[in-house]
């Protein structure tokens, strides 16, 4: 798949859910080749900034857009890739700080 094709196809998917991509156009393409790579690799598109098992059902909960991509918009406007942003963090209405690893110690690969 095509970085383009991707980035047209999410940005339709999410921001009528309320999540924009990055303004950094070149972190957000860095990190859809990273899922274009995964999704080659693995089968799914597992989460660029965490390693992932190679099992699809181990990794479900950091397939993108991961299960933690909504309380940590919610609380910090932000993911924890800096992928999916809210408009208010693009506009830099809020300040962009660190999003913490919400992924429990038990699913993490070594």
């Amino acid at each position: 798949m095509e970085i383009e094709t991707l980035y047209e196809m999410l940005k339709q998917a999410q921001e009528p859910k309320g999540y924009y991509f990055n303004e950094d156009r070149d972190r957000v393409f860095e990190l859809l080749e990273a899922l274009i790579t995964n999704k080659e690799r693995y089968g799914y598109m597992a989460c660029p900034c965490r390693l992932s098992a190679g099992d699809r059902e181990h990794d479900n909960d950091i397939i993108c857009p991961c299960v933690y991509r909504e309380p940590d918009v919610e609380e910090y406007g932000s993911c924890y890739c800096n992928l999916y942003v809210s408009k208010e963090w693009n506009r830099d209405k809020i300040p962009h700080k660190y999003i913490p690893e919400r992924r429990p110690p038990e699913k993490i690969v070594f």
